[in-house]
């Protein structure tokens, strides 16, 4: 009978509880709890394996000595502990004499092996890495005395009849609770199992038996749930096709556990590090790819390395706030010459950033290279500490040829069934009969009620800029011709500013008449200009033309706008300091853009341009750089209009309400 592993619940809150009571914030309880829970982790594989070479032994007959039996174990190069296997006690077992406790527990734990000891942070010198730290974990938690109760909850969790997906499980519960108030936490999302069903089911539906080994990566492996998830079900349909696993991580607990994983496995490999700037597997391409990256956590740290990147993965880089794009590059340059890959993101890498910019220019790289097969809009409230929409994007290096230069978009809002019991945030599950759905549907690749296939180029649009010149009431421009017109200070009159009042062989005074200039608005009603006596040229508001007053004439010039510079010199040996004013009659004119819808054919995007701007622009203008951008929208792709009840059942509703009223009134003879 296949056991629950989430029955341990309790447990975990038990150990929280100890921590509560000895003063420790819960913003530091996984750094707390994730040392055991690897420890307890450690012991199950160790348990496993043993009893595993035991019943090999019993089902040929054999019987070996302890001696031999060690060999034996320590021969599989999978780890040892010396307390486990040559003394037969486990945790448990230590923790129930409280007596020896402290004395015992050292000695298991400096019982493993070296690169146990290593993983765990078992009698870590100072300064040297840690992945944990359990030795100072628990040399704080005997400081605060309550040591041995921490350690014997722990101790009475079992793991051993638990694969590495349900193991994951329950370390999610550990830090799905902290995971809001838990700095280090920023930006993860633990891929639920319903999820890696999902992704492991299209995958499958794309991958052939065969002998070659089948290579899977994930660049943000955490604790390994995605990346032996998705090997454990091709194993399960393909049991004699050899898989290979390979992940990296930065996260020193997960990797902890995503590496003492690995030694039971195998061709498992587990590397440490920053994958975006320390690639662990550079000279290798995979056949499969996989990646949940956090969402929303920003690259300034290492900002510099990776515009400086020399390996040609980053195309172009989004803004330094959000490096899900930046991943995305990575898994596409890691991708086999026939691979295909799963991306969990949310919706910031679908519509984030404008035309030109880094994450517009990602997309249209991606698609332009006809790598995504399909985006798949998942429920809300599907991951454990998120509530929102999250996505999965479907590459593909090898399409159909009909699926070709071809996206299909899924809307798998509403595949899914509620939980009877909440898992944080995690409301709704995509149960067994929605995935095969899903995936039916990416494999027939046609228009259906919740999906819908489009030419890669309906996601492109033309943003292009233009320069508008404004038109006064009547319709007109400036006529005159850009013109320079060289001016004294005081020819320029303004009720504010009384620029008469400076003595210009003042260079303070100068500078100050500089700012003054540049504070003035073309616009301004007061604001003069004087050539002569007689003649000035002002902007008239209500005519929203330039006016040339010569004496009591006026003439209106059309629109435009004064332009007012400003040059202030300091003295030199020869001449005084000064400041030269220079103002231009020039066309009244402002930069715009247009978003048009994009054609792929040149002549054809250019007419539709042409149409565009013939049918909604009515001013002058002139076109200048178009760029092309890449959005996609979901919400426009999948809207449906809210249906509205008839008015007669609205007014019958109404009648009915007033008919209530006027009965209760009257029965309380009002």
């Amino acid at each position: 009978m296949k056991q629950d592993i989430l029955k341990y619940e309790s447990i975990v809150w038990k150990t929280a509880d100890l921590l509560l009571g000895a003063g420790i914030k819960q913003s530091d309880f996984p750094k707390y709890m994730m040392p055991f829970f690897a420890l307890i982790m450690v012991e199950s594989r160790f348990s496993r394996m043993g009893d595993e070479l035991n019943e090999e032994l019993r089902l040929g007959g054999d019987e070996l000595s302890l001696e031999d039996f060690i060999d034996e174990i320590k021969d599989q190069e999978k780890g040892y502990n010396a307390y486990l296997f040559e003394s037969n006690k486990t945790l448990n077992d230590i923790c129930k004499n409280d007596k020896s406790f402290e004395i015992d527990f050292d000695n298991y734990l400096k019982g493993f092996d070296g690169e146990t000891q290593d993983l765990l942070g078992i009698d870590k010198n100072r300064g040297e890495d840690k992945y944990l730290d359990i030795s100072g974990i628990a040399g704080l938690l005997n400081n605060k005395k309550i040591l041995f109760d921490f350690v014997k909850a722990w101790s009475e969790i079992d793991l051993k009849p638990f694969n590495n997906s349900e193991i994951t499980t329950l370390e999610e519960h550990i830090k799905r609770k902290w995971a809001d108030i838990s700095a280090e936490t920023a930006g993860e999302q633990y891929t639920p199992d319903d999820v890696i069903s999902l992704i492991s089911d299209i995958i499958l539906s794309k991958t052939k038996t065969s002998e070659n080994f089948l290579s899977i990566y994930d660049p943000t492996c955490g604790g390994g749930n995605m990346l032996y998830g998705v090997e454990d079900r091709v194993n399960n349909i393909y049991p004699n096709r050899p898989t290979a696993t390979y992940g990296q991580d930065w996260n020193d607990a997960l990797y902890a556990l995503a590496k003492i994983e690995s030694r039971f496995r195998k061709n498992a490999y587990i590397e440490y590090g920053n994958t975006l700037v320390e690639q662990k597997f550079q000279d290798k391409e995979f056949d499969i790819v996989v990646a949940n990256p956090p969402y929303g956590v920003d690259w300034k740290g290492f900002k510099s390395d990776i515009i400086n990147d020399k390996t040609g993965r980053f195309k172009y880089h989004p803004a330094v706030s959000d490096g899900q794009l930046l991943f995305l590059q990575h898994l596409i340059s890691k991708m086999g010459l026939e691979g295909i890959g799963v991306v969990v993101h949310n919706g910031s890498t679908l519509f984030s950033g404008d035309a030109g910019g880094g994450e517009s220019n990602i997309r249209k790289w991606i698609l332009d290279t006809d790598i995504v097969e399909a985006i798949i809009q998942l429920p809300t409230d599907e991951f454990f500490n998120t509530g929102i929409f999250t996505y999965l994007w479907v590459l593909n290096k090898n399409k159909k040829p009909t699926h070709k230069n071809r996206v299909m978009m899924i809307n798998a809002s509403e595949k899914f069934t509620p939980m009877k019991k909440n898992k944080g945030k995690k409301r709704k599950e995509i149960d067994k009969i929605s995935r095969k759905d899903i995936v039916k549907t990416l494999k027939e690749f046609q228009d259906n009620d919740y999906a819908k296939v489009f030419d890669k180029e309906f996601f492109y649009f033309n943003k292009q800029a233009i320069m508008l010149t404004n038109l006064d009431y009547q319709n007109r421009v400036l006529e005159t011709e850009k013109k320079s017109i060289k001016l004294k200070p005081l020819q320029i009159v303004q009720d504010k500013i009384d620029i008469d009042k400076f003595e210009y062989s003042d260079i303070s005074k100068l500078q100050n008449i500089k700012d003054t200039i540049k504070e003035l608005d073309y616009k301004e009603k007061d604001l003069k200009v004087y050539i002569s006596e007689s003649v000035y040229y002002f902007y008239d508001e209500e005519k929203e033309s330039i006016i040339k007053q010569d004496g009591n004439n006026q003439e209106e010039l059309g629109c435009g706008k004064i332009v007012i510079k400003s040059t202030a010199k300091k003295a030199t040996k020869t001449k005084e300091a000064s400041i030269t004013i220079t103002v231009e009659l020039t066309l009244d004119t402002q930069k715009d853009y247009e978003i048009i819808p994009y054609d792929k054919d040149e002549k054809k995007n250019k007419k539709n341009i042409d149409k565009f701007m013939a049918k909604y622009i009515t001013k002058p203008f002139v076109l200048l750089d178009n760029v092309v951008g890449v959005e996609i929208n979901f919400n426009k792709i999948f809207y449906k209009p809210q249906q509205l009840r008839p008015l007669e059942d609205i007014l019958s509703d109404i009648k009915s309400i007033n008919d209530d009223l006027n009965d209760l009134e009257s029965s309380l003879g009002l």
